[in-house]
């Protein structure tokens, strides 16, 4: 015979807890939806595609982490618009995306996580090309990448995305060492 037991508590992905609650610390309610990969409403929601929506090396937390990139790039005035106001449907933007990724790779180097929590879709080559440095170089994205890590590391968000970005770094240095090959957690490396 079956004993029936009370579920009082469900199990939740640690990177999730962390970067939702980062998400809700900055004023972001993140949804999962299917109907986008991802998305912010300017009203204080941000989409995120459901599970089964990611592409095998995605997560919640490298999906926040964009997107809070995103915000840094564009600065406040940004927060109340659609999508940080940008088009991604054409190259219009492509500089700002690209501040983005450099903005995402220097503040993750910091934590050894630049391939855990890097970008995806058909950005990840121009992500994966980008040198040691950065915030370095003539590249057009550079000044808006540098102005975005100034408000990463000085401004109101600063100490919340460091807690996320510290918190993602411990989990990944201990998951590490259970991972094969194949797994996004055996590519982390030691912080900067």
């Amino acid at each position: 015979m079956a004993i029936q037991r009370e579920i009082d508590c469900e199990y939740s992905d640690p990177l999730d807890l962390i970067w939702l609650e980062t998400a809700r610390t900055l004023g972001m309610e993140v949804e999962r939806s299917a109907a986008v990969y991802a998305a912010w409403d300017g009203e204080g929601v941000l989409y995120i595609a459901d599970s089964e929506s990611m592409d095998p090396d995605d997560c919640v937390a490298q999906m926040v982490f964009h997107e809070v990139c995103h915000a840094l790039v564009e600065g406040p005035g940004s927060w109340g618009v659609s999508d940080w106001g940008l088009v991604n449907r054409d190259d219009r933007h492509l500089v700002r995306e690209h501040a983005c990724h450099r903005l995402q790779a220097a503040l993750s180097d910091r934590y050894g996580l630049r391939r855990l929590l890097g970008v995806t879709t058909d950005h990840r080559a121009y992500y994966d090309a980008l040198p040691l440095d950065p915030l370095s170089g003539d590249d057009p994205a550079v000044v808006p990448a540098c102005r975005g890590w100034e408000r990463a590391t000085t401004g109101p968000w600063a100490e919340a995305l460091d807690h996320a970005l510290c918190a993602t770094a411990q989990m990944a240095q201990i998951l590490k060492s259970f991972s094969s090959n194949h797994s996004l957690w055996s590519r982390v490396v030691d912080p900067l």
